[in-house]
C-alpha cells in the first residue's frame, strides 16, 4: 500500500471513529428518569441518590459548557437548550502516521454542520481537501444518519442514566458525592462502546463514582473510575458541565462563516 493511499484510508477510518464518538454523546441523552417539580416541604428529606439525579441539567439551566473524557478521546463544547443545540469539539491522533485530526459538530434543531482540520501533516499526501467554513450537511446523503450526533436532550454526557444506575449513592460533603455504579443495567449499558463494556466483564457491575454539585444545585462533574482490563490500563469517564446561564448561546453559521458540505466530507463520513 502506497503512503497516499494509507493516509486517506487512515483519515476515513479515523473520521469514523470521531464521529461515532461525538454521536455516542448524545446517544441516550434524555434517557434518564423525568426529574419532577421539588418535593413540597412537608415531603421527606431527599435520598442521597434522588438528590444527585436532580441535579442532573433537564435543560431549564440556559446555555453551558461541557467537557467529556474516555478511555481514547476528549471532547468539549456547548449545550443550548433553548435553541436544541449542541457544539462537540475533538481531536483524535492517528497512531501510525502522527497527523492529528480535529472535528467539530454543530447541531441546531434538525439542522446539522461539521468541521475538519488537520495538523502535523508534513510529508503527507492523500488527506482530503476540505474547507476551513462550516459544513452543512444533508442528513439524506450519510449511509448511517444515526452516525452523526443529534440534540436529544440537555444531558448530552449521559450523566442521568449513569446515576440512575447507581446502587450506591453517599453524600460526603456538601455538595460531594460517591458511590458504585453497576454499568450492565438500563441505560447505563449504552454509554459506553461495546468493546469498553467487553473489557471492563464483571467488573462493570460495580464501578466507582464520584460527583460534585455547585451551590445552585447543578450538577458539575461526574467522574467513573474503571478499572484495568487485560493489558490495558486504568482509565476514567468524566463528564463535566460548568458555566450554567453564563455560556454563549449556539448561533447557525452563516454568511463566509459556512457553505453547504462537498462530496468529500460526505465519502470521509461514509468510509
Amino acid at each position: 500500500m502506497t503512503r497516499n493511499t494509507g493516509s486517506a484510508g487512515t483519515t476515513r477510518r479515523l473520521a469514523g471513529t470521531a464521529a461515532a464518538l461525538l454521536a455516542t454523546a448524545s446517544l441516550v441523552a434524555g434517557c434518564g428518569p423525568e426529574i419532577g417539580p421539588a418535593a413540597a416541604p412537608s415531603s421527606p428529606a431527599p435520598t442521597p441518590k434522588e438528590a444527585l439525579l436532580a441535579s442532573v441539567p433537564d435543560g431549564t439551566e440556559g446555555t453551558f459548557r461541557l467537557t467529556g473524557r474516555d478511555s481514547t478521546s476528549n471532547v468539549s463544547g456547548l449545550v443550548d437548550p433553548t435553541a436544541k443545540g449542541i457544539q462537540l469539539d475533538t481531536s483524535m491522533k492517528d497512531p501510525e502516521l502522527g497527523f492529528t485530526m480535529t472535528m467539530s459538530f454543530l447541531v441546531l434543531d434538525e439542522e446539522l454542520w461539521m468541521k475538519v482540520a488537520f495538523s502535523g501533516t508534513k510529508g503527507l499526501t492523500g488527506l482530503p481537501k476540505l474547507p476551513k467554513r462550516w459544513m452543512k450537511l444533508d442528513p439524506a446523503k450519510l449511509d448511517d444518519p444515526a452516525s452523526v450526533p443529534q440534540y436529544d436532550g440537555a444531558d448530552v454526557g449521559n450523566a442521568g442514566p449513569l446515576i440512575q444506575a447507581a446502587t450506591d449513592v453517599r453524600e460526603e460533603g456538601t455538595g460531594r458525592y460517591a458511590g458504585t455504579v453497576d454499568l450492565t443495567a438500563g441505560e447505563a449499558a449504552k454509554v459506553l462502546e461495546a468493546e469498553e463494556m467487553a473489557g471492563l466483564g464483571d467488573a462493570a457491575k460495580q464501578i466507582p463514582f464520584t460527583a460534585v454539585v455547585d451551590a445552585d444545585g447543578n450538577l458539575t462533574s461526574l467522574s467513573l473510575a474503571m478499572p484495568k482490563s487485560g493489558s490495558g490500563k486504568p482509565w476514567t469517564y468524566e463528564i463535566g458541565y460548568t458555566d450554567y446561564g453564563a455560556a454563549p448561546a449556539i448561533a447557525e453559521p452563516s454568511g463566509s462563516a459556512a457553505q453547504d458540505a462537498p462530496s468529500v466530507a460526505y465519502e470521509l463520513l461514509n468510509g
